[in-house]
């Protein structure tokens, strides 16, 4: 029959030599064909192989030998973007084992794209350096501001160098010695001034013997009469103006 058919449209003048078999039917192409992958096919039987649309002289994309269109191979093969799962058709970002759109991979937190500073993982998620170190770092125990770089471990806490001071006067300490006050550092004077260890007389610490009196305390050496400056025993000085005097000195004085 298809010999009588070919004779036919030969006397007609139609050329009806046979192109070769098609790839998807398995019969002569005669007319039009196409020829893609190194085989030939029918016009009609040239298609995606997933959604079945004829490709025509359209773009198609090559996977194991079979032809697809553009949006399906996409769909079916190509990475998908973490952040949106979308196909990602130009550039892309790897990272954290993972491929992105490249206006997709930015800050978990703050939603900036990474600058020079490149960015910080924490579970899984991207963060630039500012938000990874606000959110994740250690806080100083002086600030409360997040610690980047060095610090100091004291108290069971941990401070930035600079906000390690002497939580009264704010002064840095000398030779690293500081004093442990309800969980904060002081320098000398000021742990004994909230301890009430404070010398009346010289203002500084009483580490020794000390005389108590007027509610507050005293070197031995410096309890001594306002007026004449000699050094007075407990119970053996009288009061005024919240100043001690000896007995001598307060009946000349005040007599």
């Amino acid at each position: 029959m298809l010999g009588s058919l070919q004779a036919n449209m030969s006397r007609q003048g139609v050329n009806t030599v046979q192109k070769g078999c098609c790839n998807a039917c398995e019969k002569p192409i005669v007319g039009q064909v196409i020829t893609a992958l190194g085989k030939t096919w029918h016009p009609e039987h040239f298609t995606c192989n997933h959604c079945n649309q004829e490709l025509g002289t359209r773009n198609f994309f090559e996977r194991d030998g079979f032809p697809y269109c553009e949006p399906d191979y996409h769909n079916l093969f190509s990475p998908r973007c973490a952040y949106c799962n979308g196909a990602i058709l130009d550039k892309c970002v790897t990272a954290l084992d993972k491929t992105w759109h490249t206006e997709h991979f930015f800050c978990a937190q703050c939603g900036q794209q990474f600058g020079e500073d490149g960015f910080h993982e924490r579970d899984g998620k991207p963060y630039c350096r500012n938000d990874y170190f606000e959110m994740f770092a250690p806080k100083c125990n002086g600030c409360n501001r997040a610690i980047m770089e060095n610090y100091i471990s004291a108290l069971n806490s941990q401070w930035h160098p600079d906000c390690f001071v002497c939580r009264d006067c704010r002064r840095p300490f000398q030779g690293g010695s500081f004093f442990d006050h309800e969980g904060l550092p002081y320098c000398e004077t000021h742990y004994h001034a909230k301890r009430g260890s404070l010398c009346a007389g010289c203002s500084k610490p009483i580490t020794g013997r000390c005389i108590t009196a007027m509610f507050k305390k005293f070197h031995p050496e410096h309890f001594v009469c306002a007026f004449c400056l000699k050094q007075l025993n407990k119970g053996t000085f009288k009061e005024q103006n919240d100043k001690p005097y000896c007995h001598e000195c307060f009946e000349k004085v005040f007599g």
